[in-house]
């Protein structure tokens, strides 16, 4: 439903055209609201303890990405103009973030993941009627509980191991591959692996200086994954709509609690931050509201464009 202060989009073209006119889309504040989306699901692709996914889906860009890029050719001019920038944004992020945690991202690594898990949290209604927008039944909590479940049981055992793979351009098209399943299987914390692996550090560092080596490989490897994982992706979400967003759901609820007691309360985290315990939970609890408060304003914005989405996707 479109608000009376917010003009409406107007009738997009008939099914299978090239082109949908949207007034609105080309508006500047339209504009950078898929930027800064784009800014923070570029940071997550990079975050420990969360994926791009997640805020994907968090700021209602993952179903229509997987649409696209399942269909690439169906309203392409349109589709690459409202996806513009957000593939800028998502390059800013990385690149910005990487530099991040060359500088100082070590010391403060808890509180920046308790910002982007109240992100998670300040969304979690939205998301939770999103899934059951075609109806929700018992089978479809079995499948929320038990996915929520199993990757946190994930997650923590994956927190014990501390594994040292030396970089090459085969492990960095791996490594992309990974984070482009963060993508595809929102929950799912690539940046959690490649920490286990012993290669989060370099990777940071290979971006932060534009190593040719390891940024090339690297997204190499996170698109051809996307692309070759996209169509199954939107096959599923065609026949199990409701399966696939209480999985999903599932899946962001197990990882962002398994990253409490696997990045944050620890005792490493701690010493990283050189402050108390009283000082450190107080400090990631501030970090943790000002991110819920951050979400809610978000979807405030977001609903302000959200009929340009429907308009776009009513061309298809």
């Amino acid at each position: 439903m479109t608000s009376s202060n917010v003009p409406t989009p107007a009738s997009p073209s008939a099914p299978g055209s090239d082109d949908v006119t949207l007034p609105e889309e080309q508006g500047v504040g339209a504009w950078l609201v898929r930027l800064l989306k784009g800014v923070a699901i570029g940071v997550g692709f990079i975050l420990p303890g969360l994926s791009g996914g997640v805020l994907a889906v968090i700021f209602k860009i993952y179903d229509p990405l997987i649409r696209f890029l399942a269909n690439p050719f169906r309203n392409f001019v349109t589709q690459v103009r409202y996806f513009f920038p957000v593939g800028i944004g998502g390059l800013v992020g990385v690149v910005l973030f990487s530099i991040v945690v060359s500088a100082a991202f070590g010391r403060y690594e808890a509180a920046f993941v308790c910002l982007f898990i109240g992100f998670v949290i300040g969304t979690f209604p939205s998301l939770w009627r999103q899934a059951g927008k075609r109806g929700r039944h018992a089978q479809h909590l079995v499948i929320l509980a038990v996915s929520a479940a199993v990757i946190f049981a994930i997650m923590l055992a994956g927190g014990g191991l501390n594994l040292q793979v030396p970089p090459s351009i085969p492990v960095w098209l791996g490594s992309g591959a990974l984070i482009g399943l963060g993508v595809i299987v929102p929950g799912m914390s690539p940046s959690n692996f490649l920490i286990y692996f012993g290669l989060y550090d370099k990777m940071a560092a290979g971006i932060k200086d534009f190593d040719p080596a390891v940024f090339i490989p690297l997204f190499l490897g996170l698109g051809l994954c996307v692309v070759l994982f996209a169509k199954a992706a939107d096959w599923a979400f065609q026949r199990h709509y409701a399966g696939m967003y209480h999985f999903i759901l599932g899946m962001v609820v197990g990882s962002s609690l398994a990253i409490f007691p696997t990045v944050v309360f620890t005792s490493e985290a701690v010493e990283k931050a050189e402050l108390g315990w009283g000082a450190f939970l107080a400090f990631c609890a501030v970090m943790l509201v000002a991110g819920v408060a951050a979400s809610w304003g978000f979807s405030k914005i977001e609903d302000r464009y959200a009929d340009q989405r429907e308009a776009i996707d009513a061309g298809r």
